[in-house]
């Protein structure tokens, strides 16, 4: 017993989840805004840093997820979850960040209806990842568990929609973009945009395995 009491046990996992979904969410909103606020240089910029400032923040957080998880011994879940849902997790703070900075390099010039459209997925997807982490550490409760796996469920329609967003955009791209520049750009960005969706799927799966494995 005494050699039970002496291992490290848990660790704050559920709330450097909640920490890094809050900061997810400050990503996504950053580009909504940048989105939105495209025609002002200024403005533009002042949302750019805020995109890197919360995947930066997000690293911090996947990082010491990872070094606590070396150091404990006793997980509140398994611990091949708590390493495989960070990291998937940032991985969608890093894309929020990529597509930022794919539009500034790539000096893309306006706004069209397809990237408004795939941000405002983005930004839901990434809300309901919040509201779905948030659930975590309460998960043994069959009615909580319920209300995840409804948000999962929510979250994969969400994806779904913007696969269709992103099958019309192409299509259009290529019937309708005649600048050969323009179009290789405009790819880009829309295909980041949706591999932003496709990666929140991917954290919905993991967290659905969990409610099952656990609850």
């Amino acid at each position: 017993m005494l050699f039970g009491k002496l291992l490290p046990r848990e660790g704050n996992f559920f709330d450097m989840f909640n920490q890094h979904a809050e900061r997810i969410v400050e990503a996504a909103r950053a580009f909504s805004q940048l989105v939105a606020n495209y025609g002002d240089q200024h403005l533009r910029d002042r949302y750019n840093l805020d995109v890197d400032s919360a995947e930066r923040a997000a690293d911090r957080v996947t990082h010491e997820v990872n070094r606590t998880l070396h150091k404990t011994f006793i997980t509140p879940i398994d611990r091949e979850q708590i390493h495989t849902l960070i990291n998937t997790m940032d991985d969608v703070a890093d894309l929020i960040q990529d597509a930022a900075e794919t539009m500034a390099l790539y000096d893309v010039q306006h706004v069209t209806e397809e990237i408004t459209r795939l941000t405002d997925l983005n930004l839901k997807c990434c809300e309901r990842v919040q509201e779905a982490v948030k659930l975590l550490a309460r998960i043994a409760e069959p009615a909580v568990a319920e209300s995840a796996l409804k948000i999962c469920e929510e979250i994969d329609r969400l994806e779904s929609d913007a696969d269709r967003v992103l099958r019309s955009a192409m299509s259009k791209l290529f019937r309708e973009e005649m600048d050969v520049r323009e179009l290789i750009k405009l790819r880009a960005i829309y295909e980041l945009l949706e591999s932003v969706t496709d990666r929140c799927e991917d954290v919905a799966n993991i967290i659905e395995g969990i409610i099952l494995e656990n609850s």
